[in-house]
């Protein structure tokens, strides 16, 4: 037994000694900010993989269309041969427009969405049931309908674009749409997104089952142990940076502690992140705004330039990282129900821009996350301020993990065990010029216009809703206006 217990030990350890030693490597090699190129070269090969699977799909609806139309045209009547053989033809030439999802078969790029740039309602702008956003969809409306004004005759009909708001809302919600998982046009091996597609053929099965095994038995135990690495090194190194006197030893200690520490985090998750307009890059005492998926956004974006935060304050794994980090450097956490502190947000705000050596505030306007389709309303107290405004749009690619946490069905440690069983983190980041506010423009005014060049950039829809009705009611404006639009057109005024 003693000698069983020492192979046993000896070779536990000649295993344990490569494998720790290649974590440690690859630690240091993300808090320096370099990379050997291993996980680019793993994306690439995680796109063939998804191509030969929806090759492979592709070929099993086609024997299955072809069996259908078969099946059909055998059923019919031998006087209808003449139609049989039409079946026969189109049988042949339909499935080549056909794919997974029902979409022309053609391979994802990366931007494109499903459920929200493809629409499955076509919708004007001035559709009733929207907010009236300074009156524009009004003036429009009346524009139209001057003409008529004069000869106004009430007719049933005069209503039916009410009946057809509401069921376009039933058919497809623009809004609670948004806070639902991406849809994808191809299968990308992960159970959570399939239709049974893993045994739909032998060969994709043995795909998903090595992909499965890699997944949770290679990948996911490196990768947690890489992120326990990240966050006993943020808690330790902040605390020492907290106890620094020199003031601007400490900022460049922090620094130094806070990309080390992101870049980590964003290892643990096989990120690959691609920056665009680098010469565009936040500086110093004004605000960083970006559009927000995730969580992750923060270290996305802290592995290339430290942050002042600004946030909810929450417990558990984030209220460690917030604790951790207020220790060293100027943070914002507050809490969401308590209307005096907003007050004091505000003040700390103006408090922290006029300081040029403090980093600039990383700031997600909208409040919540959306799933990574869209960009929802800016809430305007941030371009109140005052100061230079850098926006900074973030698009994820899904194909490889759905960056996307909904806190309504998710918890964040069961939002990590998602993305640490992903395949991979891969995003492109935007800095766009820096923006200021006119003299003449109002704070919502300048919101919406930021707001509208990260859409732009990102290639996101463009929404007036405000985000937070994922957790409250419309506002009773919203209501009222309605309600007072349609007894306008009741009276024929």
């Amino acid at each position: 037994m003693v000698l069983l217990a020492s192979i046993g030990a000896f070779l536990s350890m000649l295993t344990l000694t490569p494998i720790l030693s290649l974590m440690f490597f690859i630690i240091f090699l993300a808090s320096m900010g370099k990379s050997l190129g291993v996980r680019r070269m793993y994306v690439q090969l995680l796109v063939k993989i998804f191509e030969y699977g929806r090759q492979n799909i592709e070929i099993v609806r086609k024997k299955q269309y072809a069996n259908l139309n078969t099946s059909e045209c055998e059923d019919s009547s031998p006087a209808k041969s003449e139609s049989s053989d039409s079946c026969t033809t189109d049988s042949s030439a339909k499935p080549s427009e056909t794919s997974v999802n029902g979409d022309v078969t053609k391979p994802i790029q990366n931007g494109d969405i499903a459920n929200g740039g493809n629409s499955v309602i076509s919708r004007v702008e001035s559709l009733i049931l929207l907010p009236d956003v300074e009156g524009v969809r009004s003036k429009s409306r009346e524009s139209n309908n001057e003409d008529d004004n004069d000869s106004f005759e009430f007719n049933l009909s005069n209503c039916l674009d009410y009946v057809r708001s509401g069921m376009e809302a039933i058919i497809e919600d623009e809004v609670t749409s948004r806070f639902e998982a991406e849809e994808l046009k191809n299968w990308n091996l992960l159970t959570r997104t399939n239709r049974h597609y893993e045994f739909i053929s032998w060969r994709l099965t043995v795909i998903w089952v090595i992909g499965f095994f890699i997944r949770y038995v290679i990948l996911m135990p490196c990768r947690v142990f890489i992120c326990f690495v990240g966050v006993v090194y943020c808690v330790i190194g902040f605390a020492f940076v907290g106890i620094i006197p020199n003031r601007q030893l400490r900022i460049k200690a922090n620094d130094y502690v806070f990309k080390h520490t992101f870049r980590m985090i964003c290892r643990s998750l096989s990120a690959v992140i691609n920056f665009h307009n680098l010469e565009y890059k936040p500086k110093n005492c004004g605000f960083c705004v970006a559009n927000h998926t995730t969580p992750i956004d923060i270290a996305v974006l802290s592995t290339d330039h430290s942050y002042s935060l600004i946030g909810q304050r929450h417990g558990g794994f984030l209220g460690v990282l917030q604790r951790a980090l207020a220790r060293a450097s100027p943070h914002i956490w507050f809490e969401r129900a308590e209307a005096k502190d907003r007050m004091a947000v505000a003040k700390r705000l103006k408090e922290h821009v006029s300081d040029p050596t403090n980093p600039p505030i990383l700031i997600f306007p909208e409040g919540t996350c959306i799933n990574n389709t869209s960009v929802m309303q800016f809430k305007k107290g941030s371009f109140e301020v005052g100061g230079v405004i850098y926006p900074v749009a973030i698009k994820y690619d899904a194909r490889f993990g759905d960056a996307f946490w909904n806190s309504s069905k998710y918890s964040m440690m069961q939002y990590l065990y998602m993305m640490m069983t992903s395949w991979a983190i891969v995003c492109d980041v935007w800095y766009l010029p820096p923006m200021t506010r006119d003299e003449n423009e109002s704070a919502i005014d300048f919101a919406n216009r930021v707001k509208s060049v990260i859409a732009k950039q990102g290639g996101l829809v463009d929404l007036v809703w405000d985000g937070q009705l994922k957790r409250m009611k419309p506002k009773k404006e919203w209501k009222e206006k309605q309600q007072e639009e349609f007894t306008k057109r009741l009276k024929g005024e």
